[in-house]
């Protein structure tokens, strides 16, 4: 079911347009008529307009200097920032972020100023806290939810965790006497946090304080250092968590986050809420800690039904929009860095610019969102209480109203419930919907449901069966935990389910649905231990359909899973299947996964790999499910795979620059030829790259600099990491082969090519340049390339492809070259290979080379790199083959690619009997016999 979209606006609200003019409605709130009668001689200490950090700390001055204590001058700030937002909000309908920005900047202000009175008090009584090397030892403040993500509301408490980064001891009085342990220090000085800050006074308070997030809850120390935090993440830290680690940050003391030392907590932060694979077990702990929470306000409602209505913790609340945002940061953030931020409202678009959700669903969630903390803000801005229950009082609810623009209860109650809903129908879209069994005291499901794997058995066919049988009787299983089991059932149960539809030959059909449940089993065997890639399947049912139709149409795809099983949530979009390749997308992602690496300093060589491997094996296995189910022909494959072996050079050799050591110039003068499959566009699963590199540049170390650029961006390339591979790289189309330099000017590659001087290239690598492209080098994916190395390479295949040659003696070196190849790859006498035997491609491939070599001078449409398909047409068009030979040919061609590119994927053979096949290998002995006689 999808959920209709709410209407209307956080601005400008329906039935606002006609309202008649009020009085000033801020004045109705009982908390601000308070304030005005309490504080009218201090309101205009605070600086007109919106309260922003340097007005409060103003106005905290004039206070002190006037003679009120520390706690007494930061709760009057409070409450001069308090009346001030009301006003704006109510009476000038000030967005959101003006709200939520003071209000968090009130904390910030009201913690750095508690942190440095307390930690300077107890300094002159027991010395500065130092680590082990003799560093001062610094307190860190860690706001959480709300505080952390700057989204305070006005009555919100803050969830605060206190940390220091190193343990030892305090220095000492003068006479070195009176140490502390640090622990001891720091505790001494959170109590005094607390009361400058969370104590109620006759000024009230200025913020109630919460620590029950610290580690392990309200049971664990006050403070605790970095190192004991990073063990209890390893040891203890459980998976609700991770979502409240998400937003976390250091927001005092001001000294810290200054001077960059603050930024230690990221390192022990980020692994621990991001994983580096797609995390899919989160699901079921966010749906307890859901549920807890439905429960925990149900109760508090019970008798009492005007609680029930909860803007925050009720049906399609403000938590339901943070769960639904968070719940895809945990789950993608690790791979996808791009998606780490605090904020709700920037989270809701980069998920939507990610593509993990529409962008028309996130702007009505965000839409949503605002809408119900605006309401939220009201209902405190009444009496000052940490509520979100809508109020009973038909005045009261009639003011919230007005305040944000409704001529009455009705229109807006209506806009509530529109929102709420929405809302609500989209987190049930989320996690399911499902309702989760309660559980006793001791953890255990009261109706738990069956693991046991044996009861299925006799249900499904003999081949599947057998071998879960063997799972049912294996240790390896029965090991599993107990979750674990329920949820392999449930796949397994599942799979019999799928192997009741009919094979078939069709479009779109499986032939035999048995071969996708075998492969599938044997995938996920080795994977039980790694539970994530379970609860994807069971949280997503239409990934486990597209990958039994996947596995069940080729066996390649299930090689490739097995070694980047990671890649299956790919599935998860079936949009996905009806896309194409996006070379600019792929480079904008890619980057934008690299900026949020630097500004987190986890971009090290090592996690780039990573980056660019993922990227490159999920794209590529995009296009394997586009291939398998139909989507897309063998040309368009190629074309995409192509496509990405480029972009994946760019960007390779962009984020290699920067780690060359000594680089002279910002930008490197610098390009990358692609020969044979790449530079055709012919590339294919699991092709090699032909690639030859050169430079122009005239810097006296340019030799040396590039040298050491290409051994590594080979290594990039090459290298083996957790998550495999790029390519393999055969550089032997160089100059003077694999005895040449890795790379070479610009300058020695036309001489070579050219045969200006002794050292000359051969006609096989004449023959190689026809199919030669200069691959696009652009320093950014949405910059234009610098254009003078394109076009320089451009000029140097066109004239070695249109230098004058001996016709005759250029046929004989061909023919024998072709023979050559035939010789080192024999087929039976009975037996046709689509690509080696006499009437396979590699005709067709000689033929062309030999028409463009000696032709092209005259024939100038055969210069373009356009493949062999095409060249084949314009050759007959040309007349230089009789009419139909070409066109045939053609045909041949692409049908013969089509049968290899099946058979590969099948893991067949490429040799069939002669029978088959017929036509297309005339047509091509035809080709032969037209061009070579």
């Amino acid at each position: 079911m999808t959920a209709s979209l709410p209407t209307g606006s956080t601005d400008t609200q329906a039935g606002a347009a006609d309202a008649p003019h009020v009085p000033p409605l801020a004045a109705s709130s009982r908390f601000v008529q308070r304030l005005r009668r309490r504080y009218a001689g201090e309101l205009a200490l605070l600086p007109a307009g919106e309260p922003r950090r340097p007005g409060m700390a103003q106005a905290y001055a004039a206070l002190r200097e006037r003679g009120d204590s520390v706690a007494d001058a930061l709760r009057i700030v409070r409450q001069l920032v308090m009346e001030r937002l009301i006003t704006l909000d109510c009476e000038q309908q000030a967005p959101l972020a003006v709200v939520t920005t003071a209000v968090t900047e009130l904390a910030e202000f009201a913690l750095d100023v508690a942190c440095r009175e307390a930690c300077a008090e107890l300094e002159t009584q027991h010395g500065a806290p130092t680590g082990p090397t003799g560093q001062r030892a610094q307190l860190w403040v860690v706001g959480m939810g709300k505080l952390g993500a700057r989204e305070l509301n006005v009555s919100s408490d803050i969830d605060l965790i206190y940390l220091y980064d190193h343990d030892g001891e305090t220095a000492g009085d003068a006479q070195g006497r009176a140490r502390l342990a640090n622990q001891e220090f720091f505790s001494r000085a959170v109590k005094r946090i607390y009361a400058m800050v969370g104590d109620t006074t006759e000024h009230g308070f200025v913020f109630r304080v919460d620590l029950a997030l610290r580690p392990n809850g309200n049971s664990g120390p006050s403070v605790v250092s970095l190192d004991a935090l990073e063990e209890y993440f390893q040891v203890q830290g459980r998976e609700w968590e991770r979502f409240a680690w998400l937003k976390s940050r250091v927001v005092a003391p001001q000294g810290a986050i200054a001077d960059g030392s603050a930024h230690a907590l990221r390192g022990a932060v980020l692994p621990f809420v991001f994983r580096r694979y797609l995390d899919y077990s989160v699901f079921d702990s966010l749906r307890t800690l859901h549920r807890q929470i439905r429960e925990q306000a149900a109760r508090r409602s019970a008798g009492r039904p005007e609680r029930a209505n909860d803007v925050k913790l009720s049906r399609g609340g403000i938590r339901e929009i943070e769960f639904i945002v968070q719940l895809l940061q945990v789950v993608r953030g690790g791979q996808f860095p791009e998606l780490r931020t605090r904020p709700t409202l920037d989270a809701l678009q980069r998920l939507a610019r990610a593509n993990l959700m529409p962008q028309e669903t996130a702007d009505a969630l965000a839409a949503a969102y605002e809408f119900l903390r605006r309401v939220e803000h009201r209902i405190q801005y009444l009496d000052d209480q940490q509520t979100h229950v809508l109020p009973v009082q038909d005045e009261d609810l009639r003011w919230i109203a007005h305040t944000l623009g409704y001529e009455g209860c009705c229109p807006f109650l209506a806009q509530l419930d529109a929102h709420r809903e929405f809302v609500a129908q989209e987190f049930d879209k989320l996690l399911g919907g499902k309702k989760q069994p309660c559980t006793r005291c001791n953890g255990k499901s009261a109706g738990a449901a069956p693991a046991d794997l044996s009861d299925l058995i006799e249900e499904l066919p003999a081949p599947f069966a057998e071998r879960i049988q063997a799972w049912s009787d294996s240790p390896r299983v029965q090991a599993l935990r107990d979750e674990t089991r329920v949820r392999l059932r449930q796949l397994v149960q599942r799979t019999g389910q799928w192997l009741r539809e009919p094979d078939g030959d069709a479009a779109g059909q499986i032939a035999r649905h048995i071969d996708g449940a075998l492969r599938w089993a044997e995938w996920i065997e080795p994977l039980m231990r790694r539970e994530n890639y379970i609860a994807l399947l069971v949280e997503r049912p239409a990934v486990q359909e597209r990958l039994l139709r996947l596995l069940g149409s080729a066996r390649w795809p299930a090689r490739y899973l097995m070694q980047h099983p990671g890649v299956i949530d790919e599935l998860a979009s079936p949009e996905m299947l009806a896309g194409r390749f996006s070379a600019a997308e792929f480079e904008r992602e890619l980057e934008a996964r690299h900026l949020a690496l630097r500004q987190t300093g986890e971009a090290d060589e090592e996690r780039l790999l990573n980056l660019l491997r993922h990227a490159h094996h999920a794209e590529l296995f995009r296009t394997l499910a586009r291939d398998v189910e139909g989507h897309i022909t063998v040309e368009q494959v190629a074309d995409d795979l192509s496509a990405l072996a480029d972009a994946v050079l760019r960007l390779t050799a962009r984020w290699c620059w920067p780690q060359v050591r000594n680089p002279h110039r910002e930008a490197p003068r610098f390009a990358i030829v692609g020969y044979g499959k790449l530079g055709g566009k012919e590339l294919g699963y699991g092709s090699d790259l032909d690639i030859v590199f050169v430079y122009d540049d005239d810097d006296e170390r340019a030799g040396e600099v590039y040298a050491a650029y290409v051994r590594k961006l080979i290594n990039w390339l090459t290298v083996k990491t957790r998550e495999g591979d790029l390519f393999e790289i055969d550089t032997a189309l160089r100059p003077n082969g694999n005895s040449g330099l890795l790379t070479t000017s610009f300058d020695a590659y036309e001489k070579y090519q050219l045969g200006r001087g002794s050292n000359t290239a051969w006609t096989w690598e004449h023959q190689a340049m026809t199919r030669a492209r200069f691959v696009d080098m652009a320093t950014g994916p949405d910059d234009s390339a610098d254009c003078s190395l394109c076009g320089r390479f451009d000029r140097i295949r066109e004239a070695v492809i249109t230098a004058p040659r001996d016709r005759d003696a250029l046929k004989a070196e061909i023919v024998a070259m072709r023979e050559k190849v035939r010789a080192a790859r024999p087929v039976k006498a009975d037996r046709f290979d689509v690509k080696h035997s006499p009437g396979g491609m590699v005709d067709a491939e000689f033929a062309v080379q030999f028409l463009v070599l000696s032709e092209a001078k005259t024939h100038r449409e055969l210069i373009p790199n356009v493949g062999n398909i095409a060249l084949l047409i314009r050759a007959e068009e040309a007349g230089l083959l009789p009419e139909g030979i070409g066109r045939n040919a053609a045909s041949a061609y692409r049908e013969l690619r089509r049968v290899q590119h099946r058979a590969r994927l099948n893991e067949e053979p490429t040799q069939v009997p002669m029978s088959a096949l017929a036509a297309e290998r005339e047509a091509m002995l035809a080709l032969w016999k037209a061009v070579f006689g």
